[in-house]
């Protein structure tokens, strides 16, 4: 893989297990079997392929806008690049830390005040930084939650969390860099204000994986849109003629 080439996906395919994740005691499972020998060759009903034959490569400088309807695949996919989910086949390849976003709460811990969750979120997004304190006090500044910083995150509104989190997620520019649905929450005059602070982060970042429902995002962030469908890639272009794309596109039935 070259240099310039920040991402590579090869044949990547997910499968669920369904019947892993159904509650079946040892004396039901049994009897499932006794009633039914051939169970075995039937187990392609128990399974869901999340991801089919993905691949794609992501060069450095480029944005790349996953779309997608609902249960297409694209946080799955996401999860796959970032190292949370483990490919059933298929090979993907990177050549630079990857810092992924699926979630703006996680690790955080209600009962602990805004300032203390703070420094817990960075040790978490930012491993390798060697001088966490200049950059929370930053981000602190930036929320512009004043003297909330020092009460229980617990006592915080949904707004109130979601400006706290962004903040300090937003510190710092990535190799690779996955956000997926990162404004969820925020309240309108801080969303303006954060989303002119992850354009930056997304500028200065080597690469981009921005997944949004928000047509306007995509054609303010992106220089390139993959769209997935029924689990698959069915449009990797431009983002404005991968956005009219999109619209034709249907729901997934359940």
């Amino acid at each position: 893989m070259s240099d310039d080439i920040i991402l590579g996906i090869t044949k990547l395919n997910l499968v669920f297990r369904l019947d892993l994740h159904r509650s079946m005691s040892w004396k039901a499972a049994f009897a499932r079997a006794v009633s039914n020998p051939l169970s075995a060759l039937t187990a392609e009903r128990d399974r869901f392929h999340v991801l089919k034959d993905i691949s794609f490569q992501v060069r450095k400088g480029e944005r790349v806008g996953i779309l997608g309807v609902n249960g297409a695949g694209k946080t799955s996919l996401c999860r796959c690049i970032a190292g949370i989910f483990r490919p059933t086949t298929g090979s993907i390849s990177i050549n630079k830390p990857v810092r992924a976003v699926f979630n703006t709460q996680v690790g955080i811990k209600p009962e602990l005040t805004g300032r203390e969750n703070a420094e817990l979120l960075a040790q978490f997004v930012y491993p390798d930084e060697s001088n966490h304190s200049e950059l929370i006090n930053e981000a602190l500044e930036f929320s512009e939650l004043g003297n909330f910083i020092d009460i229980p995150f617990q006592n915080y509104s949904n707004g109130m969390q979601t400006r706290l989190c962004l903040s300090l997620i937003s510190a710092k520019p990535a190799h690779l860099l996955i956000l997926d649905e990162v404004y969820d929450g925020a309240d309108a005059f801080f969303k303006e204000k954060v989303s002119k602070r992850v354009l930056k982060l997304i500028e200065e970042s080597g690469a981009v994986l921005f997944v949004s429902h928000d047509a306007e995002q995509i054609r303010r962030v992106c220089t390139r849109t993959i769209i997935l469908n029924h689990n698959q890639i069915v449009f990797d272009g431009l983002p404005q003629e991968g956005l009219a794309f999109f619209q034709t596109l249907k729901p997934i039935q359940s």
